[in-house]
Order: C-alpha cells, then structure tokens, then sequence
C-alpha cells in the first residue's frame, strides 16, 4: 500500500485529492497550515499534520517518520492578483516553500513528486496556452510557480527525482474557501449572494475564462502517481468551454436562485483572456471527463446553501500599497 503525502490537504483541491488517493488504496498524510483551508475539509482516514512547508526542520522531521512513496504538492498561496503586493510572503511561501520539500523528496528518494502550477506561467497573449510555449508570467505568482517547475526539472536531471507538474486553472466545487475576496470568482459571487450583496466584477467582465469543475481535476492529479506515460512531464488540467466573467455572473445567479446586483469596480492590471489546451492530457490519459459549467455550479450550490456564508479576515501583511485595488484595502 503506497504512502502519499499531501500538502495544501486542507484546501479544496488538497482535500478533494486526499479522497481520491485513499480510494485509490494510498495511506495519506495531509499536511496543512489551515491559512486558507479547513480542519473539517479533511478526510478522517488520512493522518492531519497541521505544519507549513516554509518549516524545513517540521519537514525534515516528517520524512524522517514516514516511509512516503509520493508527495503531492498543492500547498500556495493561490491569489494571483494579490500577488503583485506581497512579494516576498509569495515567493517565502510558494518558492521557498516548495524547494524544502523537493530538498526532502530528494534525500528520501521519493519515486514521484507531484506539483500543482497553474497556467498563470503562460501570461497573456498566448491563446490557447499550450505546453510547448514558452512561459512569460506576468505576475509573482506565475513566476514564482514557474521557478519551481525550473527547480524539479534541474533536480531531476541532477538527482533523478521524478516528477508530473500540472497547470490546472479556475477550478471550483465543494469545500472552496468562498470567503476569499482576493481569489476563487465563483466562491465570491456565491459568498456575496448569501450575504445579500451586489457581484462585484473588476472591469468591464469580458474577460474569458474556462471554470474547472474540481471532480474532473482530483483523478487526473491522483492517477499521475503511477501512470508511466506521465512521468517528468506538464499538464494542462481543466475544462476548455470558455465563459466571460458577465456570463459566469448570470450563471452563478442562476445556480443560486438570485437575481443580484453587479456592481463593476476599476479594471485590474491582469491578463484579460485566459484559456488551455488539453490536448496531451487527453492523450495521456484518455478522454477527460468535463462537467457543464451549469452542473458544477448547482452542486456548489448546494454545498454553499447549507454551509452558510464564510468570513475570511483581510490579508494582513501588504508589502506595497501602491495601485493596490481600494475593494482590497476595506
């Protein structure tokens, strides 16, 4: 029976994966600082560490208890706007947090090191993102997720540790932190309706995204492990139906039984279009299956409707105010 260790287990995607490998026969450890996730997102059959991956010391400690076969990591800070105004917590965390790991994978020879990146690499400008392009992230966050993907291909060719890295993006489902102002649009639309308050859409909302319904996305992650076919290479994981930001916001009302206010505030400086090419992932691992988008947001839904709404407390540590989004200072 092959042991996993999970980082980010507490966060929706984390959590969703910890379910999959244990009906995949893993033992899981599911290690988490609960920044972001929660305690009760975690399945009770996996061991919870409540530890952060920025603890090289916790870490060292952890490897040296248990035998793992496999780590997968999820652990980030994921707002890619905020990004650009807590420089160093994103590179701290996302970076340095994910070199103490591979430092760890390597000394223990893991088999295979699992790392979730995200299609902010790509930047704009590059339509559909496809894997043979050339990354050019336009914000921390991209760069900090890209200089990780740098660092497990140097260190696999210098130690021989292998690895899959997936680019997954917009993925939404049960369990999401919906009181998170600075990521995760369809958790703020949801978490705004509950509270009786207008959407709020930065710029005009023709910005194009695909949403990643998260049961779609957890096998693929869960099976990377051990399919061969997978080995050292980058994925683009997600649904490639593109939507506005306008028509989601009609289709979340609709999923929510509301008929909401929106309420455009001023147009960040973010890439406008965004979308993938899934072409290698399904040749790799057969057909993927795709959620409609309106399926996806009635099950949310539901979840959200008997959760309630969330309270998340402001990120604390701006490092730059300037041009800093006023609906983000509040």
């Amino acid at each position: 029976m092959p042991t996993s260790l999970v980082t980010g287990a507490a966060g929706f995607i984390g959590s969703h994966l910890v379910d999959a490998l244990i009906e995949r026969g893993h033992t899981v450890v599911a290690l988490d600082d609960l920044s972001g996730g929660f305690r009760d997102n975690v399945n009770p059959k996996a061991e919870f560490i409540e530890a952060s991956c920025t603890d090289h010391e916790r870490l060292s400690r952890l490897f040296n208890e248990h035998s793992f076969d496999y780590v997968f990591h999820l652990a980030a800070y994921a707002a890619e706007g905020l990004s650009h105004f807590i420089k160093r917590f994103n590179y701290t965390n996302n970076v340095i947090g994910s070199v103490n790991l591979i430092n760890e994978s390597v000394n223990h020879n893991i088999k295979r090191f699992i790392f979730t990146s995200s299609i902010a690499v790509y930047g704009k400008n590059q339509l559909p993102m496809r894997e043979d392009l050339t990354p050019a992230p336009e914000d921390s966050y991209g760069i900090g997720k890209y200089a990780v993907e740098l660092d497990l291909k140097a260190s696999h060719e210098m130690f021989g540790l292998d690895y899959v890295i997936f680019r997954p993006h917009n993925v939404y489902g049960k369990r999401q932190n919906t009181g998170d102002k600075y990521r995760n649009v369809i958790g703020i639309f949801m978490n705004q309706t509950l509270a009786g308050e207008p959407f709020t859409i930065f710029g005009n909302g023709e910005q194009k995204r695909a949403f990643s319904y998260i049961g779609d996305i957890a096998p693929i992650l869960a099976e990377s492990a051990t399919h061969y076919g997978a080995r050292n290479e980058i994925f683009n994981v997600g649904a490639d139906t593109v939507y506005t930001v306008n028509t989601l916001a009609t289709e979340v009302m609709k999923a929510m039984g509301s008929n909401a206010e929106i309420k455009h505030l001023p147009a960040r400086n973010e890439v406008v279009d965004a979308w993938s090419d899934h072409s290698k992932v399904q040749r790799v691992f057969g057909k993927c299956a795709e959620t409609p988008l309106s399926e996806g947001l009635r099950r949310m839904a539901e979840w959200v409707r008997k959760t309630g709404p969330r309270k998340s407390k402001p990120f604390e540590g701006i490092e730059i105010e300037k041009n800093l989004p006023r609906s983000w200072k509040s």
